[in-house]
């Protein structure tokens, strides 16, 4: 069975162009399924797609790396020779290693952040519920999630970690003499939202509004934070009321143009504005960055910031990679011994299979004999010399070969599986 990766990150490619391959989670069963589609078997696959990144993982009796690669170019409207100088692909036991290392946080922009692997759970029940998994990945996968739990449990990798909302938190005590002197507007209410609203909300700012596209679920989140909502619908004519702005949308377009800036500066008399983009693709446009009055970040900008505590966790990297790696180890023997070729797995398969028509044959004459009024003795007789006969005759026959070393190889097998002593 062939294993693949394929995937584009911050490490491999630019926001903009990663915000071209986001798929947001109702995206995710009818991508895997148009993927599917698109190789010459269906394979196993599922899609992990978040801010940092979005990976294709695959299995097939046939490896098809070319194929996904022109899958995901066309996905994003790009050429695939655009695609592939951004692109890492992965193979076997190295694709293995990515998904452990990536459900563990040691592959993410910040080290050790806990928020990916319930990303990559997300991202697993949804090839599921599409019905794209099967026994490969599902293996894969299952086993990402226990080593990223050993990782989190047996190591402080993610000690002292920075996460994106207390970044943005951070570059705000910056840029503004008292967080409690400004009024803070998110917009949108997922997880990532949620998880800055939470860390603005401990500083005690002046006033926190939540805009979302639905209400129910802007009014839910500002229950919880004592916030203000407002719809989306009013941002244009509102945003020059707050002095920081936090978006994070599943919106393919942006939300708040250069123009709606430009006012709500004018209004504000040219009042600084920090902004924080941590969409993909983007919530705000990039013209915006431009405006001497505006501090406007995204997510690669806060990479610098979130580093901040790395050098504490780097002890702790060694162990997770060592955790990582016998976890490897024991996916690719997993994965050997169903190899059909020369795994054991599809041989015992083959043996018991045998064995059970061997059973059958000998169970249809001994019921056939009782049937006639043959003594039960005489038939259980005959019944256990016959599957022993039929037991024997291979490794009898190989014992009679004419060449001498096919008969010394059947001796040395034949001694291991039959006369061994019983201890």
């Amino acid at each position: 069975m062939a294993v693949w990766a394929l995937g584009i990150n911050h490490h491999t490619a630019p926001l903009d162009l990663r915000g071209r391959f986001a798929f947001a989670l109702d995206q995710m069963g009818p991508a895997v399924q148009g993927l599917r589609s698109a190789l010459s078997k269906p394979p196993e696959a599922a899609i992990l797609s978040t801010c940092n990144r979005t990976e294709i993982y695959c299995a097939s009796d046939a490896l098809e790396i070319v194929p996904t690669l022109h899958w995901l170019a066309q996905s994003g409207g790009v050429s695939s020779e655009t695609l592939k100088s951004h692109t890492y692909t992965l193979e076997g036991s190295m694709a293995a290693r990515h998904a452990f290392r990536v459900a563990s946080g040691l592959d993410s922009m910040v080290l050790g952040e806990p928020q990916i692997l319930g990303q990559f759970k997300d991202a697993v029940r949804a090839a599921e519920e599409a019905g794209a998994l099967g026994q490969t990945l599902n293996q894969l996968f299952q086993r990402s999630f226990a080593v990223a739990k050993e990782v989190r449990s047996s190591t402080e990798i993610g000690a002292h970690s920075i996460s994106m909302a207390a970044a943005a938190v951070r570059l705000a005590g910056q840029i503004f003499e008292d967080i409690q002197d400004i009024r803070v507007l998110f917009v949108g209410a997922g997880d990532m939202i949620e998880l800055a609203a939470t860390h603005f909300a401990a500083k005690h700012p002046k006033s926190l509004v939540i805009a979302n596209r639905t209400l129910d679920r802007g009014e839910q989140l500002a229950a919880q934070l004592g916030a203000q909502v407002m719809p989306l619908s009013d941002l244009p004519n509102r945003l020059h009321e707050f002095d920081a702005v936090i978006s994070c949308t599943a919106s393919t377009l942006p939300l708040i143009g250069l123009g709606a800036v430009e006012k709500a500066l004018k209004l504000r008399r040219h009042r600084p504005m920090f902004m924080v983009d941590l969409a993909v693709p983007r919530d705000i446009e990039p013209q915006v960055k431009d405006l001497s009055d505006v501090y406007l970040y995204t997510v690669d900008d806060l990479a610098s910031v979130v580093q901040t505590g790395q050098a504490n966790r780097q002890a702790a990297v060694a162990k997770a990679e060592a955790i990582i790696d016998a976890g490897v180890q024991s996916f690719v023997s997993w994965l050997d011994q169903r190899d059909p070729v020369t795994g054991v797995v599809p041989l015992i398969q083959q043996l018991q299979v045998q064995t059970e028509e061997w059973r059958q044959t000998e169970l249809a004459k001994a019921r056939k004999a009782l049937a006639k009024g043959e003594p039960l003795e005489a038939v259980l007789e005959s019944l256990s010399k016959g599957l022993a006969q039929k037991m024997l005759h291979g490794p009898l026959a190989e014992l009679r070969a004419s060449d001498a070393e096919v008969r010394e190889r059947a001796g040395e097998a034949i001694r291991q599986f039959f006369l061994r002593k019983a201890r």
